[in-house]
């Protein structure tokens, strides 16, 4: 079941960047049962190494903004490791309810995004072509907000680099990035994010590594075949399937 779960998990990984941390974790703690801070530090290293194999598709196919990538890592990666050095100090916060409901709330959170990622993106682009200048000036600025935003969230949660990063791009770069565009360079943005924020939870003993083996076993070549399946199938309707899965998800995460 484990490894079912984890190619599932990779297959929606690969066909829209969104499930690594926003499905998986629900998941480990709804049908198995994991503790929330073993879900978190493991489905770090689960999300960075499926959204390798998927990243290395969409690379192959010379789909990433690199420029886009350089300024989210420049908020993400010093906003995680700033996280993980107050999780050090505040463990056994997340030992509590406190952090299951965090999670459910931003799983609700990811499947608003989803269903509201194209009227952003019209609202973006409006502005985008009515005041040109102003956008330009803030756009990197804000990208670097939202990769701080989501070094925070996901570090914590491990959820937020797949919707809500595709989220933000869709905003700040609605003519820049075209789904496909907006897809790779949103799985690349989270690799060396959930990466970084893995290591943390390694040194603190969040990480259990057979239940990482298993879960990989499944979503390596999900994530593979998703990735190939991308430009091909109809995102819209995968990703309002998805948001309705996960918001099933949230749901049940609250009553447990």
């Amino acid at each position: 079941m484990l490894i079912l779960s984890g190619f599932l998990t990779g297959l929606l990984v690969g066909l829209t960047g969104v499930g690594g941390g926003a499905l998986m974790t629900p998941i480990l703690l709804i049908f198995f049962g994991f503790a929330p801070t073993t879900a978190i530090g493991t489905d770090l290293f689960f999300a960075a190494f499926t959204k390798i194999v998927a990243g290395g598709v969409h690379h192959a196919s010379g789909l990433i903004d690199w420029q886009v990538l350089k300024r989210m890592w420049l908020g993400s990666l010093p906003a995680s490791g700033l996280t993980i050095f107050l999780i050090k100090d505040f463990d056994g916060l997340l030992q509590t309810d406190l952090l299951k409901d965090a999670i459910a709330y931003l799983v609700v959170l990811t499947a608003l995004g989803i269903l509201l990622q194209g009227h952003l993106q019209r609202l973006g682009k409006k502005f985008r072509i009515n005041d040109h200048e102003s956008f330009k000036y803030f756009q990197p600025p804000l990208t670097v907000m939202a990769g701080a935003l989501l070094g925070v969230l996901v570090t914590l949660t491990s959820i937020g680099a797949g919707a809500l990063g595709a989220v933000f791009l869709t905003y700040l770069y609605p003519l820049r990035l075209h789904p496909a565009r907006l897809v790779a360079t949103d799985i690349v943005h989270a690799i060396p994010l959930a990466l970084f924020a893995g290591l943390g939870h390694l040194l603190i003993g969040h990480v259990d590594f057979l239940l990482l083996g298993a879960l990989l076993l499944g979503s390596v070549p999900g994530a593979y075949i998703g990735a190939r399946l991308s430009s091909s199938l109809p995102s819209k309707s995968i990703k309002l399937i998805l948001a309705l899965v996960l918001i099933i998800v949230s749901m049940k995460l609250l009553l447990i």
